[in-house]
């Protein structure tokens, strides 16, 4: 997972409250779960990728793990 994951992502939620919204299906329940999990998944995607990135950081420089 990387940054570029989090940004098509980000824009699949868009689009798809964009396009509920339009269609005026956003008070069903099946959307709200559907952008509910969207949602929580592009968050726990940034909570990875910042602390993947911090990990890297620590390492010294010299090191064979990846």
């Amino acid at each position: 997972m990387n940054d570029k994951i989090t940004l098509i992502a980000t824009g699949v939620f868009t689009l798809f409250f964009f396009i509920s919204g339009m269609l005026d299906i956003l008070d069903y329940f099946v959307v709200k779960i559907i952008l509910l999990v969207i949602f929580l998944g592009i968050v726990v995607n940034i909570i990875l990728v910042k602390t993947k990135g911090k990990n890297k950081k620590n390492l010294p420089p010299d090191s064979y793990r990846n």
